[in-house]
Formats: C-alpha cells, sequence, structure tokens
C-alpha cells in the first residue's frame, strides 16, 4: 500500500514514469507518476476523457462596442470585433497535476499539456476581453469521468477583473463542470481560499 509516488519509487525502487495504484484517503486510486528517475517525482490524473473535454480558453475577439452582447451571446466569427487581446490562448489536458497532501489539482502544471493557441491558460480557467455585457465568451471544460476522482464541493470559482461575469456548471456526481467566462477584460478561476480541491469519487 504506497501513499505517494517517492514511496513507490523507494520502495519498489523504480525509475520508470507511468500508471501506479496509491492509497489515498484509504481509497486505491490510479495514479501517474512523473519525474521518477528523480528524489521527488510527481503525482498526475490521467484524464481519461482526454483533451477535447479538458481545456482552458481566453478568447481572443474583442466587441467594438463592448456594452453590446450580440448574437443573444452566442458566438460568432463575423461580429464587429477585433481579434487582438494579448492574453488569448487555448490550452488542453492529457493529464493533471494532484498535491496529494491538500488534494487541490495544480492549476499550472503544465508539463501534460499543449497549448494549441496563443498563450497558456491554467486548467479550470477561462476568460475574455469581448464585452462589459454579460456576454461571458471564454470556455473551460474539466471532464475527471473514468479517474478516480471528482471536483469537490467545496471548490467554487470566481470572477475577476472588470465586468467579469460567470458561468459555471458542474455536474452532479462532480466530474463534469463547464464554465463560460469574460468581461472586459475578466476570466474566472478557481477560488483562490480552496483552490481547485477534489476528492476519491464516492461510488
Amino acid at each position: 500500500e504506497y501513499k505517494s509516488c517517492k514511496e513507490i519509487r523507494l520502495i519498489k525502487n523504480t525509475q520508470v514514469d507511468g500508471e501506479y495504484t496509491l492509497k489515498i484517503n484509504n481509497r486505491k486510486v490510479k495514479i501517474y507518476c512523473a519525474g521518477m528517475e528523480s528524489d521527488s517525482p510527481k503525482e498526475y490524473i490521467t484524464l481519461i476523457k482526454g483533451e477535447a473535454d479538458n481545456f482552458s480558453e481566453v478568447f481572443g475577439y474583442r466587441l467594438k462596442n463592448p456594452y453590446e452582447c450580440p448574437f443573444n451571446g452566442s458566438r460568432k466569427q463575423d461580429c464587429v470585433c477585433k481579434n487582438d487581446y494579448l492574453a488569448a490562448g487555448l490550452t488542453v489536458f492529457g493529464k493533471i497535476r494532484l498535491d496529494i497532501i491538500s488534494m487541490q489539482i495544480k492549476t499550472t502544471d503544465l508539463l501534460f499539456a499543449r497549448t494549441i493557441l496563443g498563450r497558456a491558460v491554467p486548467f479550470a480557467t477561462a476568460g475574455d476581453c469581448y464585452s462589459a455585457a454579460k456576454c461571458p465568451q471564454g470556455q473551460f471544460s474539466i471532464n475527471l469521468s473514468g479517474t478516480d476522482f471528482q471536483v469537490s464541493d467545496a471548490t467554487k470559482w470566481m470572477a475577476q477583473g472588470n465586468y467579469a461575469t460567470l458561468n459555471v456548471h458542474k455536474s452532479q456526481d462532480g466530474t463534469k463542470v463547464y464554465g463560460r467566462c469574460g468581461g472586459y477584460c475578466g476570466k474566472c478561476i478557481p477560488n483562490s481560499a480552496f483552490g481547485l480541491q477534489v476528492q476519491v469519487q464516492e461510488r
């Protein structure tokens, strides 16, 4: 019964990165151990649903008239706007870093993430500089289905920035979260007091 990747490395005397079984809160869970050749390997959750369902985006378009919300807030490339927001980006995630002591996801750990557009955006984060009306366009998606974890009820999102609005929906079992966030300019991030807290799935 191993409690950390470091323990596996020492006791099993292995330096191979990969999926292992750890015991967290007396439950067996699958964890990916990375950096096993180093003295401080780190724990990751492999996102079974993959990059399509685990992404963070800061939308790059800005309305010429920021007090509108055209097309009822739905996204169209032919808006009267400029695509010049410097913070824009889209990052997709294959694995996320878990701090097994605090049970928080380290949202800025991008070891198993790919930024496919613009700047890197942390996990569970979205934003834009599109509109000062409640018209968020940036999106994030979290899907922990198939893993041994779910987002804890303690995790709440908060808005940051000017005219920031957030619209976050969590599935009943806590495995999926979808958010649309933005402002002029604004974003949403997991509340800094708790961070992105996860727990072992209740079965």
